[in-house]
């Protein structure tokens, strides 16, 4: 009985700590009513462990049996050897698009006119590129959402992308069995930056995003560059990692990390995730903590069991198709 007590005391102050926020503090609408950290501006906003409370539509946040992110133990992973390569598909050689201060991540979201799709691997349709998203934390040792054995990385950069096969848009997509494809690449700070992050981070472009809601846009990016020559991949069934947290995602995670410099992580941490009126809150630390894993498997394209593992050969290189260019008379 002490311990039912308990527990029914625990969750009436949660209620109640979410119903005076919601007095003081509302929202206009569900989608502002979520944050990483539980104090914005003095307020209480439900943070990860209130997510599936506050709304019904959310409760997969907190029910969900296949959640993201999770700890990757390399022991669990089972070698598939008929796990195709990843296939790049593009209509040119660089894209563009529109980088924003979301309030809660870097967010690269493509033009329309230049669709890049992801297939091979564990996918069975095409995928369409919608956003680039950058987890990061405060400090080197914290920042990705993907822990690999228990450790985390400097930061996570997701690629967003959605089934285009079945579905016609992202939202869609989110809430339908096999709609969403991310592949995650981990951030390792080194004293070399990767191409595609030198292009997005450098000091003339971060400084656009210092605030919330801003935002700029940015042409001749090359998002093969994102990807190491040669790697392998694990890849399992699981969630998004914010709100609604719809069990509709298949993770491919990318063993070879992309180097960021330690001053383009400081220009990161300089982000802010409120408006330029409001009280400076760095937006790192932007991460959702590990969900169970329950009893989920777990593949990959080559044995991560044995050490000293060499990718070589055709099948642990992206390949990329780009339309081959015709005269017409």
């Amino acid at each position: 009985m002490p311990g039912i007590l308990w527990r029914s005391l625990l969750i009436l102050q949660a209620s109640a700590v979410i119903y005076t926020a919601a007095q003081f503090s509302p929202a206009k609408t569900y989608e502002d009513w979520w944050a990483y950290k539980e104090a914005v501006q003095g307020s209480f906003v439900p943070g990860p462990a209130f997510w599936g409370l506050v709304n019904s539509a959310w409760n997969l946040c907190t029910i969900g049996k296949r959640q993201s992110p999770i700890n990757i133990n390399t022991s669990q992973i089972i070698f598939d050897p008929f796990l195709p390569p990843l296939r790049l598909s593009m209509t040119g050689t660089t894209v563009s698009g529109t980088m924003y201060n979301t309030g809660r991540h870097v967010s690269l979201r493509l033009d329309q006119e230049q669709p890049v799709n992801i297939s091979g691997g564990p996918l069975l349709y095409n995928h369409r590129l919608e956003e680039v998203m950058f987890h990061f934390g405060s400090e080197n040792s914290i920042g990705s959402e993907h822990l690999m054995n228990k450790e985390a990385s400097a930061g996570e950069v997701q690629l967003i992308h959605y089934n285009q096969d079945l579905y016609s848009n992202i939202t869609e997509a989110s809430r339908n069995p096999n709609g969403l494809a991310v592949i995650s690449l981990f951030l390792n700070v080194a004293d070399n930056s990767n191409s595609f992050l030198n292009r997005m981070l450098n000091r003339e472009t971060i400084t656009r995003i210092s605030f919330r809601n801003e935002a700029t846009h940015i042409q001749d990016l090359s998002i093969e560059d994102l990807y190491p020559e040669t790697f392998g991949f694990l890849t399992y069934q699981g969630s998004m990692t914010i709100p609604p947290c719809y069990e509709t995602v298949t993770w491919i995670i990318i063993d070879r990390p992309l180097n960021i410099t330690s001053m383009q992580m400081h220009s990161l941490r300089l982000l802010s995730q409120n408006q330029p009126s409001q009280i400076f809150q760095s937006m790192s630390d932007n991460f959702r903590p590990i969900q169970p894993l329950f009893h989920r498997g777990l593949r990959g394209n080559l044995d991560f069991r044995k050490p000293g593992r060499k990718c070589k050969g055709a099948n642990y290189k992206l390949h990329i198709d780009r339309p081959t260019s015709s005269t017409t008379n």
